[in-house]
């Protein structure tokens, strides 16, 4: 208890620190180049009051959590079946490796020329930012199951089925999850290369537009807002892990503290 007491007043003075630092340097370089807090502010208060933040911002959302969700409901079975499957595994490792190593990004302009301008390119666009995160993360966890628990398993008269369903997939489910959280911050990264290049609308959008003003303090809105984003879709997917995974190995950081 007393460990929280004072890390709570220290993480505010950082941020109070950060804050007056951040309006000093802009006082130097004045608000068109680096717009301070105060500025900053103003320019949420105009986007929000004429509601373009918030349709921005839900906008986004929607995006990322619906190619986040597809992409890691398809993920996890195919990791589990490259990672069960040895004669599988032959072929598609090396391919994966391969293409990981390739951005989200790169793949925009052909999206939009398989997929259109319309929501399916974002929406694939960020299923594929997610799909190789979590069959990487799914099919290194079940490579990691002990030998011992599946041999124990089939002695006890279990199924090839059984196994999978009774071993394997509990002991990958931390490696799942754990895709599953870098996948979103991938995904986040997507869209807003996409927002950027083919939407006209979400927050990639508002800070490429904002250019055009030279509103730098819409581009300021717009990072601050992508960040409170990401953190709080991680809060609440950690706490969900931690809530329902919890018996399965599944915890948080801040368990890990305590």
């Amino acid at each position: 208890m007393s460990k929280k007491i004072k890390k709570g007043p220290l993480q505010v003075l950082f941020w109070i620190a950060l804050i007056v630092i951040w309006q000093l340097v802009s006082l130097v370089y004045g608000p068109e180049i680096l717009p301070g807090p105060i500025y900053t502010a103003k320019g949420g208060y105009e986007l929000l009051m004429d509601g373009t933040l918030l349709q921005y911002i839900g906008i986004s959302a929607y995006r990322v959590l619906l190619g986040w969700t597809l992409g890691s409901l398809v993920a996890v079975p195919i990791g589990i079946i490259i990672g069960k499957v040895g004669f599988i595994r032959t072929f598609a490792e090396p391919f994966l490796n391969f293409i990981r190593f390739i951005p989200p990004i790169a793949f925009i302009t052909l999206f939009l020329v398989w997929f259109g301008i319309g929501e399916t390119s974002k929406v694939m666009l960020i299923m594929y930012a997610t799909f190789f995160i979590v069959i990487l993360n799914t099919f290194t966890g079940v490579l990691s199951v002990e030998e011992d628990k599946i041999r124990s398993a089939r002695s006890m008269g279990a199924s090839e089925w059984q196994i999978v369903v009774h071993v394997i997939i509990p002991a990958t489910v931390p490696y799942i999850f754990t895709g599953i959280r870098l996948a979103m911050g991938t995904s986040f990264m997507a869209i807003i290369g996409a927002e950027m290049i083919a939407s006209n609308e979400g927050v990639g959008y508002l800070i490429w537009n904002s250019r055009l003003f030279f509103r730098t303090d819409w581009i300021f809105v717009g990072l601050i807002c992508l960040g409170l984003m990401g953190f709080l879709t991680d809060r609440a997917v950690g706490l969900l892990g931690r809530r329902l995974l919890a018996r399965y190995g599944v915890v948080s950081t801040t368990s890990l503290k305590r």
